[in-house]
């Protein structure tokens, strides 16, 4: 099978197009014929090891895993003998981010945990693009920021990845959403349900009266203590993605300033079946779309992560295998 294959941390040019061995499913686990797959920030992280403590959790020296790649969409092509969810022929997606990766290739093995039915009005490409950003977004918006029926979300970063899924998500909740992003988005943000929008550009938002919730930082640039001033008396700030120096504050200052009601906190997305299932629903329902910037092809994976690294994504890009 045709598959991108990494053997040292570096930029894109690192990877490369191989010819591998088409896996074969263990007892417990599903061969999935790979449709498409989505780029992650986490696949830029990993492969160029940064921040440094990468290595710690994927390999000193060089990376643990062969193939990278979280997000996959496809058909299973078959099942372990103890597998009792899916069947042959059956669509489905999933993240394999905590099952050794692989999704960046023709075939890839996971366990059936890690996999979910695909909705049936979803593209694969649709599919594909929505397990480690859907998931990081539940976590941060209904499991970290316990979000109620009519509180008040701000997610900062509105048009990435990460972004598009936590509007959405903060929306289906019963949430008032504000959207910060960029000029060039703010219709995009409203078309996703936002009940306001802010152009980063011309308004600081931690300067003005409002007070949030929940702020999401899906691309957070202010200081820890400025987002601190825009929460509410028991609002959460959930961190998702960012700069390093922004995680280094949170990871520092985090518990020290987490006083009175409030708490700030990092949000690292765990791979569970209950969040997958509950983004599956919401895509049923039609409460929730995947926003795809644009798609490459298993060949052109380098180019992905490329453009992706540039910051200028609106939602995911995603691979057609």
């Amino acid at each position: 099978m045709k598959a991108i294959t990494i053997d040292r941390y570096g930029p894109p040019e690192c990877l490369k197009l191989a010819d591998l061995p088409k896996p074969e499913p263990k007892e417990r686990e599903v061969l999935v014929r790979v449709r498409a797959g989505s780029v992650n920030a986490a696949d830029w992280h990993v492969m160029r090891a940064d921040p440094f403590l990468v290595r710690l959790a994927f390999g000193l020296l060089r990376p643990k895993f062969k193939v990278p790649g979280a997000d996959l969409a496809g058909q299973v092509e078959a099942v372990g003998a103890a597998v009792t969810r899916f069947k042959v022929g059956d669509e489905v997606f999933g993240c394999l981010s905590a099952c050794g990766w692989g999704a960046f290739a023709e075939y890839a093995c996971a366990p059936e945990e890690a996999l979910a039915l695909k909705p049936a009005r979803l593209s694969f490409e649709q599919a594909a693009a929505v397990p480690l950003a859907g998931m990081t977004a539940v976590q941060a918006v209904r499991g970290f920021g316990r979000v109620q029926a009519g509180q008040k979300v701000l997610v900062n970063g509105a048009s990435g990845g990460v972004g598009t899924f936590a509007v959405q998500v903060a929306k289906a909740l019963g949430a008032e959403v504000t959207a910060v992003c960029s000029a060039r988005n703010l219709e995009m943000a409203r078309s996703m349900g936002a009940d306001h929008v802010i152009d980063y550009q011309a308004t600081d938002f931690t300067r003005q009266e409002a007070r949030y919730d929940l702020i999401v930082a899906a691309n957070g640039y202010h200081p820890i203590s400025a987002y601190k001033g825009a929460l509410g008396p028991t609002g959460r700030y959930a961190m998702v993605g960012g700069s390093g120096k922004q995680m280094t504050e949170v990871l520092v200052q985090g518990a020290w300033l987490s006083k009175g009601g409030q708490k700030l906190g990092n949000v690292l997305m765990k791979p569970d079946p209950k969040d997958l299932d509950f983004l599956r629903g919401l895509m049923e329902e039609g409460k929730l779309i995947p926003v795809v910037d644009r798609s490459y092809t298993l060949e052109q994976v380098p180019e992905a992560i490329r453009y992706l690294e540039e910051g200028h994504a609106r939602g995911k890009v995603v691979i057609t295998v």
